[in-house]
Formats: C-alpha cells, sequence, structure tokens
C-alpha cells in the first residue's frame, strides 16, 4: 500500500538536514579533553575549540553578518584557519578562502566577485590587501589575525581576532543549518587557465565527504594528522571537518617546508597527512640522505596533478604509504581514490608503481564515474586505450559557479558533470588520466598524452620538476616541447634530454624543444600551463 509509506513524512526525530559543523558538536562532547591542536607552544583540547568557534561565530552575528553573506579568509594553515571552518558556517555566513599566494589583481577580482562583506586576514597579508583594496578602489573591513609564531608585521588599528572572538557569547546556541542545501563555502579554481571561478558548496557535500574520506583512507580517533593540504583549496580536501568527526589530534607547521614536516613527525608520531606531488617531491630530496624508512608508514593521500610513477616509488622506499585521490575544486576535492588489489603483489616496485599512478575507482560517496565521449554521451570501451572524458554524479559535486549561469549549465550537461579531464577507463573499471583535455597535443593526427611524456622526463636524474606543452610546427600542426627545471647541483643540455626521451618513447611523443627554467604553479602545486603555453609560443 504506497499511501500508507508516504503518509509517513519527515519529523524532527528523524530527518536533520546534513552539516560537518555537526561534528565539532560531537567532538566536544565525546573528546572534549583531549588534544585537537598542536601548534609550537599551543595546545588546544576539542572543547576548547567547540568553544572558540561557538564564541566566533556568535561575534559575527553580532557584529551584522547575516545569513548568506560572504566572508573571505586569507589565512594560512594554523589554527584559527580551521576554526573559521566552522565559525564562519555556524553563523549562517559563506567561507570564502583565498589563495595565500595569488597577486592583488587576483585577490582584488575574488573580494569582488565573492561579494565579500567581511575580511579576516593574517597580518603577513597586509600589504597584498592593501594593494588589493587599491585595485578594487575601496576598502572592505579587515579583522587581523596576528600570529606570534611567524615573522608577521605588528598589528594595525584593525581589530584583532583575539579582541572580536571575546564580544561573542561563550554559550551562544549552536544552530544547523534549516537546509542542507545551503552554501557552506565558496572556493575560486586555482587559475592554471585564466580567471577563476567561484564554485559553491553545499553543507549535504561537506558532510558525505568528511565521511567519505574517514572511511576510505582510513582514520581513527587515534590519528594524528599534519596540516599540509592548503585549508584554502577545497576547504582542505574537506580535512577539517572529517578531522573533527573523530576527535583526531591536528598539528600545525605554519609553513610546510620539508625541515618543519620532518621534525613533525619525528616528535608527534604523525599518522596521517596529504600533499601534491611536488610536497612528495621536495619530501624525497630532503631525506636523500636518510639510511631508515619512516615506520610504522605514514598513510598520505597525493592529489592535484598525476604523480608520476617515479615520485610514488621512492615516497614508498621512505616509509609513505601514498594513495593517489582525484577530484577538483567542483567536486569538494577529491572523490577518486586508486585502491590497492592484492593482485599487484607480485609486480615489481616499478609496475606498482605504474598501477598505484591511476585515479582509480569512485569514492564509496559518490554514485558514478565514467570516461565518456562528451559528443555523444556513450561510454569509451573498457580497454585502457579509447581516450574520453571523466563525467561524475554524486552529492559531493558543487551547487554551482557564483554568478555564471551559463558555465554552470554547460559543466552540468545530461545530467552529469564533466571534469574537462581526458581519460581511459581500463578492465577493472580504473581509471586513468591521459591529460586535461585542453593540454592534449594533437601531432601529425596522433594524440599525445603530456603527463605520459612528463611522467618519463621525472625518471631523468637532473630534473626537478617537468611540463609539457604543445608548440606550433610547419609539418606536424604541433609537437611537444618540454619545459624543465633542473636539480640543484645537476646540469642537462637539451640534447641529452632529447635522447633520454627517445629512449623511452616514440619518436612523435619526443619533445621536439627543452626550455629550462622556473615553472609557474600555483600554491598547491599545480603547473600553470597557460603560462608555459605563452612562453612556447615566443621560443
Amino acid at each position: 500500500m504506497q499511501k500508507h509509506y508516504e503518509a509517513l513524512g519527515k519529523a524532527a526525530a528523524n530527518y536533520v538536514p546534513l552539516s560537518p559543523i555537526s561534528f565539532l558538536k560531537r567532538a566536544e562532547t565525546v573528546y572534549g579533553d583531549r588534544t585537537a591542536f598542536i601548534y609550537g607552544e599551543i595546545h588546544r583540547t576539542w572543547a576548547q575549540v567547540a568553544g572558540r568557534c561557538r564564541r566566533f561565530a556568535d561575534a559575527l552575528k553580532q557584529h551584522g553578518i547575516a545569513a548568506g553573506d560572504t566572508v573571505s579568509v586569507i589565512v594560512p594553515n594554523i589554527p584559527e584557519m580551521f576554526e573559521l571552518h566552522f565559525s564562519v558556517p555556524v553563523s549562517g555566513a559563506v567561507l570564502n578562502t583565498i589563495n595565500t599566494r595569488l597577486e592583488a589583481e587576483t585577490v582584488a577580482y575574488i573580494l569582488d566577485h565573492a561579494d565579500t562583506k567581511l575580511i579576516i586576514a593574517d597580518t603577513v597579508f597586509s600589504d597584498l590587501l592593501r594593494n588589493a583594496f587599491d585595485i578594487l578602489g575601496r576598502d572592505i573591513e579587515v579583522i587581523e589575525i596576528v600570529d606570534d609564531q611567524a615573522d608577521t608585521p605588528p598589528g594595525s588599528d584593525r581589530t584583532d581576532y583575539e579582541s572580536f572572538l571575546l564580544t561573542g557569547d561563550a554559550d551562544a546556541t549552536w544552530h544547523l543549518p534549516d537546509d542542507e542545501w545551503q552554501a557552506i563555502s565558496l572556493n575560486y579554481t586555482s587559475g592554471t587557465s585564466g580567471r577563476p571561478k567561484g564554485v559553491v558548496y553545499h553543507h549535504r557535500g561537506g558532510y558525505l565527504m568528511a565521511l567519505g574520506t574517514v572511511v576510505t583512507w582510513p582514520m581513527t580517533e587515534h590519528t594524528v594528522y599534519l596540516s599540509i593540504v592548503p585549508m584554502f583549496h577545497c576547504n582542505g580536501w574537506n580535512h577539517p571537518w572529517a578531522l573533527a568527526s573523530i576527535g583526531a589530534k591536528i598539528i600545525y607547521t605554519r609553513d610546510p617546508v620539508p625541515e618543519r614536516i620532518w621534525d613533525a613527525i619525528q616528535h608527534h608520531k604523525v599518522t596521517h597527512f596529504g600533499g601534491a606531488p611536488i610536497v612528495l617531491q621536495m619530501l624525497i630530496e630532503s631525506a636523500k640522505d636518510a639510511e631508515e624508512p619512516v615506520s610504522p608508514p605514514i598513510k598520505v593521500f597525493t592529489a592535484g596533478a598525476p604523480p608520476p610513477p617515479a615520485i610514488l616509488q621512492k615516497s614508498q622506499a621512505m616509509g609513505l604509504d601514498v594513495m593517489q585521490v582525484y577530484g577538483l575544486t567542483e567536486t569538494f576535492g577529491h572523490i577518486t581514490e586508486c585502491l590497492w588489489r592484492d593482485e599487484w603483489a607480485d609486480l615489481s616496485a616499478d609496475e606498482q608503481a605504474q598501477m598505484q599512478s591511476m585515479q582509480g575507482v569512485g569514492f564509496p560517496i559518490l554514485e558514478q564515474v565514467r570516461v565518456a565521449d562528451k559528443s555523444t554521451g556513450q561510454d569509451v570501451p573498457r580497454d585502457g586505450v579509447t581516450q574520453g572524458e571523466i563525467a561524475v554524479r554524486g552529492n559531493p559535486i558543487m551547487k554551482g559557479y557564483y554568478k555564471d549561469a551559463a558555465a554552470t549549465d554547460d559543466a552540468f550537461k545530461d545530467g552529469w558533470f564533466w571534469t574537462g579531464d581526458a581519460a581511459v577507463m581500463h578492465d577493472n573499471t580504473y581509471v586513468q588520466i591521459r591529460d586535461r583535455l585542453k593540454d592534449v597535443i594533437i601531432s601529425g593526427g596522433e594524440n599525445i598524452s603530456s603527463i605520459e611524456v612528463e611522467g618519463v622526463l621525472y625518471r631523468h636524474a637532473a630534473v626537478q620538476a617537468a611540463a609539457i606543452v604543445a608548440i606550433p610546427h610547419d609539418r606536424w600542426g604541433e609537437v611537444p616541447c618540454a619545459f624543465i627545471e633542473l636539480r640543484e647541483g645537476h646540469d642537462a643540455t637539451e640534447a641529452e634530454i632529447i635522447n633520454f626521451c627517445k629512449k623511452h618513447l616514440a619518436g612523435f611523443k619526443t619533445p621536439k624543444k627543452v626550455v629550462f627554467g622556473d615553472i609557474p604553479k600555483t600554491s598547491t602545486g599545480k603547473i600553470q600551463k597557460y603560462v608555459l603555453r605563452d612562453r612556447a609560443s615566443k621560443v
């Protein structure tokens, strides 16, 4: 009797909007006396953190910040940045974390586009904000964070974070959103191809992504997490919300340089951290004289760019249990994982690294991931060869692009989110990225994966970083051009690099030009190929 089922509606007892801010309330109740943060001499319990977040949220409300207002944040990975991931949405406002390495022009664009009502910024970014305001032609109110553990300018006459916090009520009521579809944060794409787009997250997606991460990594209340993933990037891959759900211990270093990372690992017995492949590369370089691998192994998520197999192999030798995950700003961060398969155990170390360089299968909280021909809507064969575009569907997908309905409609064509990543599907259903669609090089009718060529370049002893882009060619239309950063103390010539590639690649895939020098990257380690394409047009 269908009508009897339909008569049973939602009630307060059986339906509560999903929101990751609920995790902090649980952490306060269950893990209140346990350490939540360690930052130098600062140690705070989960009860203290929850109290501070509740108080700051009330201060925002009393200050006139209303539901749906944008609060922009320019802060490195320090405890206050974590707190803001709860206090801002608890107030009903939308958290906009801004990349701390952006130039003033882009910061000004984001502040204007995001309709920012209030800024919370570390004092080290005072000059950046001043320049951004000059470009905007107006000021926006700023609450300053004065960090005693950083070499930052002294505070100005602006209100500081701690003073502002004290204006709130420590016993203020904690409210979940009325609607789990309500916006929780506004994140801007990393700008690898021009002006960033504003990506709107919802409470439901944040909640499910956090739980999906805990299940997939896995993590427990005994997790000791080293904060390396920038919290301005996909809200730290949603890790702040995930960590609260289990009452983990979080270690902050502010600046995640290799010596501080290794020091934290040794002193705090770190069990988990995330980072882009460039972080792994830095750790490999800094640990080259280490005699013993880390024990027990540390669980590491890496994402942001497909890691070369050589880096995965070296990381494993250091005692880092690396799993590649894949996602975009539009998908709340990582949504696929390269799960280890038992049949890989008998492969050589090099072959295992090749397997682990795939993007893998969908997270449990993702409904579906497919590789398809966008023009026909048909899935490509699971042959590991036929190329299509990754398309996904599920709850950890953005609400849409802020103030850009046309871009939103295009991204959600036919009921799927189209990632723009070219990939193949293997017979075991593992996805493997071949390239960003705009980065595929078509030379004489042959498709060349820049990722494949870059993977070979990383195997050269002198190569610190590598990127491949297309340059025009009279006969072939376009051919690969290699940009290379050399390791300190190493030298290489163009001829040497090209000859090395010829040993490992088909002739048409071999770079025809090599440019040495610094490679521009975003703060999350993504190479800005649009900058390199401009450079390549002039070589």
